[in-house]
């Protein structure tokens, strides 16, 4: 869910060839130059972003002259209307961004290269978490790299903690601590919220999920094949939404909220807790009026786990051994060389007035990791101390991706979760029963 090589490349190729990936995709190798498309280069809005993309791939051209990189610029950077038939089209990209949730069906439907005999050109491969690198493994075999990734935590109000007698630098554990919190909060009045949370546009359905997973439940069975909704846990998560909304008036009368709507809750100081990641923190400064100093990270309460997403690189099946070993060597320079790159250089992000110091992403492991948050430290320009609670507990959680259908599944949770915010006297057992059934019919068919 997140968010270059022209130097040669366009003035070659010409507007006619840019717009046909099969055409500038082809392995130039006859004149020793192998040439790669990429894509996820950040808009020309993005004026910031942009220029360091295109600074950082012609550092990289000219390190490698016997590679050419053509960017496509994208936003989103993967398109779900377009992704699959752009893929059975032979128009995608030779190196191509997916979201985590896709990796598997990429290889499914036997459009991804098997990286394994390649691997030893990524320098970088072993110092990323094995957990990331998992998702892009199936049967053993290599057939992507992430580039990023993301836990869901809670965003809190320090200011309004401390109006409500609580302790700021502890936020709540479990969910019974966190609605005594929530309680505290909204007894505050003139309109604060102690809590809130998505029910509408598939986003309740999503945090639905993350909640699941933060009481030790899953979506769906190991293998795949059936709902696991129906269960303690997830009576647990409704009951737990129901009570805060109807007994505690924790929540406020108005629901259907989506993501937008707690975000300018939490920007205004009207609201005292919500589940997110690490990169809201900056949008609710930049865009929804909130300051760094009042906002806060903590764990996912209940101790159990969170749900995990983030992005990677994928290779197409037709790619010559000669791009997916230049591909690889694209990304090292790009994203994965600690401190550095496109995500990495924090002096320069800094510099530019980009926030510097928040959590995550967090990529490496062992010395590779201990530089780069060496580096992000040294030029930290937010208050690093505010997401201390968030890196002591999160990474004790059972770290879970989203389930497979994800959106369709989570449009089956969202009439759950918006009944229970909605209907005081909503049956919880049947809302879970029917989601099920729902959800079974969404894996039967595949």
């Amino acid at each position: 869910m997140r968010s270059t090589g022209f130097r040669r490349t366009v003035a070659a190729l010409g507007v006619g060839c840019l717009a046909l990936t099969a055409c500038a995709s082809n392995d130039d190798t006859a004149s020793g130059t192998t040439r790669i498309t990429v894509n996820c280069m950040p808009p020309r809005s993005a004026k910031v972003d942009r220029a360091f993309f295109e600074e950082d791939v012609a550092a990289f051209e000219k390190q490698h002259p016997d590679i050419d990189v053509v960017a496509h610029d994208a936003f989103p950077c993967q398109d779900p209307k377009t992704f699959d038939a752009k893929l059975a089209g032979g128009q995608m990209e030779d190196v191509f961004y997916t979201y985590f949730t896709d990796a598997r069906h990429v290889v499914d439907i036997r459009q991804a290269a098997d990286l394994t005999p390649y691997l030893k050109e990524l320098t970088s491969y072993g110092t990323l978490q094995k957990q990331l690198r998992d998702i892009y493994t199936v049967d053993g075999k290599v057939y992507g790299i992430p580039r990023t990734g993301y836990s869901m935590g809670l965003v809190y109000n320090r200011r309004l903690f401390e109006r409500a007698g609580l302790d700021p630098d502890r936020p709540p554990a479990t969910w019974a601590e966190l609605r005594a919190d929530a309680r505290k909060i909204a007894a505050l009045g003139d309109g604060v919220l102690g809590y809130a949370d998505y029910s509408a546009q598939n986003q309740g359905g999503w945090h639905f999920t993350a909640e699941l997973y933060a009481q030790g439940g899953d979506v769906v069975s190991a293998d795949g094949a059936k709902a696991t909704v129906d269960t303690p846990e997830g009576h647990a998560v409704l009951r737990n939404l129901h009570d805060m909304r109807w007994s505690d008036d924790s929540m406020g009368s108005k629901q259907l909220l989506v993501i937008n709507d707690v975000q300018q809750l939490m920007g205004s100081g009207r609201l005292g807790m919500y589940l997110a990641a690490p990169d809201n923190i900056p949008i609710l400064v930049k865009e929804k009026g909130g300051r760094y100093q009042d906002l806060a990270l903590g764990p996912m309460p209940g101790g159990k786990g969170t749900l995990i997403g983030g992005d990677g690189y994928m290779f197409g099946k037709d790619d010559s051994p000669e791009q997916i070993r230049a591909g690889l060597k694209w990304l090292d320079h790009m994203f994965l060389t600690p401190g550095d790159g496109f995500l990495g250089d924090y002096a320069r992000a800094k510099k530019a007035g980009a926030p510097v110091g928040l959590p995550e992403p967090r990529l490496f492991t062992g010395a590779a990791d201990a530089r780069d948050q060496q580096v992000k430290k040294a030029n930290a320009n937010v208050p690093v101390e505010n997401y201390q609670a968030f890196l002591d507990g999160n990474h004790k959680l059972e770290m879970k991706i989203e389930p497979p259908h994800a959106q369709q599944i989570y449009s089956v949770l969202d009439a759950a979760v918006s009944a229970v915010l909605t209907q005081k006297d909503a049956d919880l057992d049947q809302l879970l029963q029917d989601a099920s059934g729902k959800i079974d019919g969404i894996l039967a068919r595949g």
